[in-house]
């Protein structure tokens, strides 16, 4: 008798998803976020990324929309300036040191395609919209854990 599949019996495969495991942004972003003000102080964000092992964060406004990206990258321009200046790292507010120009992505995109967004962009992490509104962030890292759990599916 003849091998009729080498691969074993498939998984059943949901025809209006077309694949077996999750691969959107959204099954793998990161939903509990520790969020910035634009007028919290730098030391404060640094202070915080010690504490919660973060390299950077959204900064929202006080009607809770997304208006800027404060990063490590960011804090050493303060570092930075206060060495040339020869002065303490000073009190000064987010919104002088955060990135502005906000780079997002939607929610339903899936990590194939968020993993191009990295390749094209120089970004560590990206914020996550569903519907105008920040609903989660994810980083490089994610990207990499999805691929590595979805490395053994099949799609169609």
């Amino acid at each position: 008798m003849g091998i009729k599949s080498f691969q074993g019996a498939r998984a059943k495969v949901d025809p209006k998803k077309g694949y077996d495991v999750p691969i959107l942004v959204e099954d793998y972003m990161t939903k509990k976020l520790v969020t910035f003000s634009p007028d919290q102080s730098i030391l404060e964000v640094m202070e915080a990324f010690a504490k919660y092992h973060i390299s950077g964060g959204p900064v929202m406004d006080d009607n809770g929309f997304l208006v800027g990206i404060i990063s490590e990258a960011d804090c050493m321009k303060q570092i930075s300036e206060s060495r040339y200046f020869n002065q303490p790292i000073l009190d000064k507010s987010v919104e002088r040191f955060m990135s502005k120009n906000v780079e997002t992505i939607p929610h339903d995109m899936s990590i194939f395609d968020a993993a191009g967004v990295f390749d094209r962009h120089n970004r560590r992490r990206l914020p996550v919209m569903k519907d105008g509104l920040l609903v989660g962030q994810i980083s490089r890292k994610d990207v990499v854990i999805a691929a590595l759990k979805l490395s053994g599916a099949n799609w169609k």
